[in-house]
């Protein structure tokens, strides 16, 4: 049944906003880039022969989502702008004579023809140079507003920290894409697979989430690299840059030192644009390194993109992509396999005969979960279909019934862990398959990881490659063996000199301190990440008295729910569970915590609700400062809501909040002017707040 013109719009801006905030905020795409398109497409249809049904929040107003982190915002020179998308040749010709409408006849003689370039499938970033020197480096966010990410985008060796040769202006902010290699990615993802981590679905959110890391550090281990393909200044006047044409600025910044991608070409007419796609959709593809999904076609000269103009504040009319369609092969699903994650977790991958697509050989693809495998009838032996839109681990799409020949075989999860051997539990709240033997092999090294993670025991030095050699060399086989390792056994790894030695069992020793609540992170219980964590820690205290705690006493937490309290209680009761606390306790380690609030705390019987991001404060210090004096933390904004603190981009909750008169502090980077807030000052606002 046809919908009403209203009423598919309204459909259409949630399903495009949802799939928008998956992409840009969540780096987690649930949909594909063609069927985000399509519907988007539509969109823009209904809103032309329908304008009243046009609103100012549809995503056809406007280029990405807000940035959502605790990274600091940086407002582009001109905005970034998106792209108009053609599949074909047909919608190809069809762009070119809404240019000769726009411009004239003779739009492309004046243009100089067309700049026809690679779009690299990766993350868009800005790169703001001032008096030739990297000074701010922002992904694109909003368009408008993006992440200041500049100590990760100074991570990539072929970014230059300063412009090479002379003429650049003396502010300009070059744009470009941030992208992570098909053969490192492959590497990266099948070292998941063996670890029993997730694996990454494709190269552009690998780099994308790389990038928004709050630990640069973190950035520097992941092979990022840069292309750049487009340069602005303040004015956004063209007149002001020290190139007239797309082709000149490209070859201007190579010679500052930008990358640039290769195969790009310039073209008299749009026959050659035609022959430049298809040469590079069916030859060049595979043979390129990183992921593309088309090309980028635009009017060559810029003093013509400036007088053809932008539609409607978000597309250039002078640009438009043309997309390749995306990569569909068949193969053979040879196993279906499970590794172990650090939670017990058992995470089925298929295993492919190995198969080229888009130029790459893949083999491994992720599965999910059993219910998955179910829902789609795979069978080992099966003819699959998989997909590759630049993703290197593909996306099995679903079997080929009609290759059936009878023998292939149905396959379910293992009721024992393939590892040790231990009978699996299944989660009664998720679809998960658990292994509960807390000193499975499976699990050990992840395990290991996490526990050193900085949000756990935070141990310097102690990263996953020297993990893996501490395991390797049969020095760590849990937690508490960390706690007894010396100075003298390290010397003798590779690269691992006397002083770094030292320094990392000092890093050990100095963990030992940390408060209950980020040893129970870094535990691994199952449900159990840093919120839980605190909670516990603050109402019981210490491990003792959550060690020999019942299910119904740890029910009684606020916040806590039957699915982690039995897992907790489960926990605790595992004779190697015992035995670890055991060798922590033993070494050292702090086992206790503040106890959760004061009993008359200046803030009891008050209930709270935090928004936004709020400048020089995370959101965990403010809960904690809250709840130590005895208030409540909320999620969910209501008239027995007390107060609401309201940072950077609050959002709706700051609007409900309003409407129903509830108290509010705006904690902005306007209102705290540079102030840092401390627990003094904020409880100091909350009282004198009427």
């Amino acid at each position: 049944m046809t919908l009403p013109p209203a009423q598919r719009a309204a459909e259409l801006r949630e399903q495009l906003e949802r799939a928008s905030y998956e992409y840009y905020v969540l780096d987690r795409p649930s949909l594909a880039d063609r069927d985000y398109d399509r519907l988007f497409r539509e969109l823009q249809e209904i809103e032309a022969a329908h304008p009243e049904l046009r609103t100012p929040d549809s995503p056809t107003m406007r280029v990405g989502t807000a940035p959502q982190s605790a990274l600091p915002k940086h407002t582009h020179l001109v905005p970034m702008l998106s792209l108009g998308n053609a599949f074909d040749d047909q919608e190809l010709q069809e762009w070119e004579e809404k240019l000769r409408r726009a411009g004239g006849d003779d739009v492309l003689t004046r243009g100089g023809g067309y700049s026809a370039e690679l779009k690299i499938d990766g993350a868009a970033v800005s790169l703001t140079y001032r008096d030739g020197v990297l000074a701010i480096g922002a992904t694109r966010g909003s368009g408008t507003i993006g992440e200041d990410v500049t100590p990760n985008l100074r991570t990539l060796r072929d970014i230059p920290l300063r412009l090479h040769g002379t003429g650049h202006p003396p502010l300009i902010e070059i744009r470009g894409e941030v992208y992570y290699p098909f053969d490192r990615f492959e590497r990266m993802n099948e070292e998941r697979a063996r670890a029993g981590e997730p694996l990454f679905a494709n190269p552009r959110n690998a780099a994308a989430g790389a990038l928004r890391q709050l630990d640069s550090a973190i950035t520097a281990q992941r092979p990022l690299h840069f292309y750049g393909y487009s340069a602005v200044t303040p004015e956004g006047d063209v007149a002001t840059l020290p190139f007239r044409t797309q082709w000149d600025l490209l070859e201007t910044l190579k010679s500052w030192g930008i990358p640039v991608a290769p195969h790009h070409a310039r073209c008299a007419t749009l026959a050659e644009v035609h022959a430049w796609a298809h040469d590079v959709e069916n030859r060049v593809r595979g043979q390129l390194n990183f992921a593309i999904d088309g090309g980028v076609v635009k009017v060559n000269s810029l003093a013509m993109q400036d007088e053809l103009g932008v539609i409607g504040g978000r597309e250039p009319r002078w640009a438009m992509a043309r997309k390749f369609a995306p990569d569909i092969a068949e193969t053979k699903l040879l196993d279906i396999r499970v590794n172990v994650g650090r939670t017990g977790t058992l995470n089925p991958y298929a295993v492919l005969e190995p198969v080229e697509i888009g130029g790459t050989t893949v083999k491994l693809a992720t599965l999910h979960n059993e219910e998955l495998i179910r829902a789609k009838d795979l069978r080992i032996g099966d003819t699959v279909q998989v997909k590759r839109a630049g993703e290197v681990i593909p996306q099995i799409i679903a079997p080929v019934p009609d290759k059936r020949t009878g023998a292939e075989v149905p396959w379910s999860m293992p009721d024992k862990c393939p590892v040790c051997g231990t009978p699996v539990v299944r989660d009664a709240e998720e679809v998960a398959v658990i292994c509960p033997n807390v000193a499975c092999p499976g699990r050990r090294l992840e395990a290991l990881v996490h526990f050193a993670s900085r949000g756990a025991m935070d141990i310097r030095g102690l990263s996953y490659a020297r993990i893996q050699q501490v395991v390797d060399a049969d020095l760590v086989s849990d937690a508490g063996d960390i706690y007894s390792l010396t100075a003298d056994q390290l010397t003798p790894l590779e690269r691992l000199a006397e002083k770094s030695a030292e320094q990392l069992i000092a890093a050990i020793g100095e963990s030992k301190s940390r408060p209950l609540s980020r040893l129970l992170n870094a535990l691994g219980i199952h449900h159990v990440g840093t919120t839980a964590a605190e909670l516990l820690a603050r109402h019981f205290g210490t491990l003792d008295a959550l060690q020999h705690a019942t299910a119904e006493q740890v029910l009684e937490v606020r916040g806590i729910g039957e699915t982690i309290a039995s897992a907790v209680v489960a926990w605790f009761q595992d004779p190697a569970a015992r035995k670890l606390l055991g060798k922590l306790r033993a070494a050292g380690v702090n086992t206790t915590e503040p106890r959760a609030a004061e009993a008359d705390g200046a803030l009891k019987g008050q209930t709270f609700v935090i928004t936004g991001t709020i400048p020089s404060v995370s959101r965990q210090h403010l809960t904690g400062w809250l709840e130590g004096a005895g208030g409540r933390v909320t999620s969910s904004v209501s008239k027995a809501t007390s107060l609401v603190l309201a940072g950077d981009d609050a959002g709706g909750k700051l609007e409900k909040a309003k409407q129903l008169g509830v108290r509010v502090i705006e904690l902005t980077g306007a209102t705290l002017a540079g102030r840092t807030i401390d627990r003094e000052m904020l409880l100091q606002m909350i009282q004198e707040t009427p």
